[in-house]
């Protein structure tokens, strides 16, 4: 199958064609960057000389699936043309995730510019969407946070486990920034330093409440949701809060136990999602398209915790959106995405 990139040039873009070019039924055939047409990859790239590529200002007309990391808007005028065309996309940015323009309006400052488009995307995370994705041919790959997020609280929800009040304290490494230049991001401001940000409200925020909200037609979570830009180049931890249903409670004796069965019963066939037995750290997702998942109680308090982790360009982008083409043309899953991490 022939791949083409938008925006080869940025982390997601980059991590994507590293992904794909292992990958046995993609092949990429072409690519585009916005400030580098005409330009060799391997120049701007030199870890990627073996895919030859010339960057172009247009993808091939007849490739068979595109992935845009194109930023948020431009994407979706830039898709439009493939989506006419019939061909499958998969979009990186927030341009198909969310079900309402006015809420997309809201959040990220611009009127939609495919709102016609929306009923026909699909969310465009498998553990909870594998059948909405396969039958559909515009992708919206979630965002880094909401993938850890919701994978973090969807067992919870589905079983009814919680109360409505839910805060998640989210953590991510500099690169879910991008490549742009930003004071923020500058090495003298960030290392030895942590920093909370989007304190009013972060954009990705929405999804996680649209999307956990599907899995519960009883229960409406009320959302905090606090984000912090930590020193480290890759990797996404989030630690989740809520109150547990005390009728969940009722006659166990082991609490902590019951809400580990829970969450082993509901990913015990997903093979990019482990619960595992410790708190996880985000060395242990390094380049890979894993999701590791701890759930526990404070029993103090019957408050559930659920600490979550993954790569942010791997499952929180570029292997999530090799995942979501693999369900689109039938491969297996896992096809181009069994790496273990690089530890340490």
């Amino acid at each position: 199958m022939k791949a083409g990139i938008l925006n080869i040039t940025g982390y997601g873009g980059v991590e994507l064609a590293r992904i794909l070019n292992r990958h046995t039924e993609f092949e990429i055939t072409s690519v585009t960057g916005r400030s580098a047409a005409g330009e060799n990859l391997s120049d701007i790239f030199p870890h990627l000389s073996g895919l030859n590529l010339t960057i172009k200002d247009q993808l091939d007309d007849d490739v068979d699936i595109v992935f845009s990391a194109l930023p948020h808007a431009a994407s979706a005028q830039k898709l439009k043309a493939h989506i006419d065309n019939g061909q499958k996309v998969i979009d990186f940015s927030a341009d198909f995730r969310l079900d309402d323009p006015k809420e997309y309006e809201s959040w990220y400052g611009t009127a939609h510019p495919l709102p016609n488009y929306l009923n026909t995307a699909s969310y465009g995370l498998p553990e909870l969407n594998r059948k909405s994705i396969k039958a559909s041919s515009i992708v919206a790959n979630p965002g880094c946070y909401p993938t850890a997020s919701i994978l973090a609280l969807a067992p919870a929800m589905a079983n009814s486990f919680i109360t409505e009040d839910v805060i998640i304290d989210a953590k991510s490494g500099v690169s879910g920034a991008g490549r742009g230049l930003s004071l923020d991001t500058h090495f003298s401001e960030l290392n030895e330093s942590i920093k909370a940000y989007s304190v009013s409200g972060h954009r990705h925020m929405p999804e996680v409440i649209q999307e956990i909200n599907k899995l519960n037609n009883d229960l409406k979570i009320k959302l905090t949701f606090m984000t912090h830009l930590i020193p480290i180049t890759r990797g996404i931890l989030v630690s989740v809060y809520a109150g547990i249903n005390p009728l969940k409670l009722e006659g166990r004796s082991n609490n902590i136990d019951l809400i580990r069965a829970i969450y082993q019963e509901y990913y015990k066939n997903e093979k990019f999602v482990t619960v595992t037995n410790q708190p996880p750290t985000t060395k242990q997702t390094l380049g890979t398209n894993q999701c590791l998942i701890y759930p526990t109680i404070d029993t103090r308090n019957n408050r559930l915790i659920v600490i979550a982790c993954i790569d942010n360009l791997v499952k929180g982008a570029a292997g999530q959106a090799v995942q979501n083409a693999n369900i689109l043309f039938g491969f297996p899953e896992e096809t181009g995405l069994e790496e273990l991490a690089l530890y340490p």
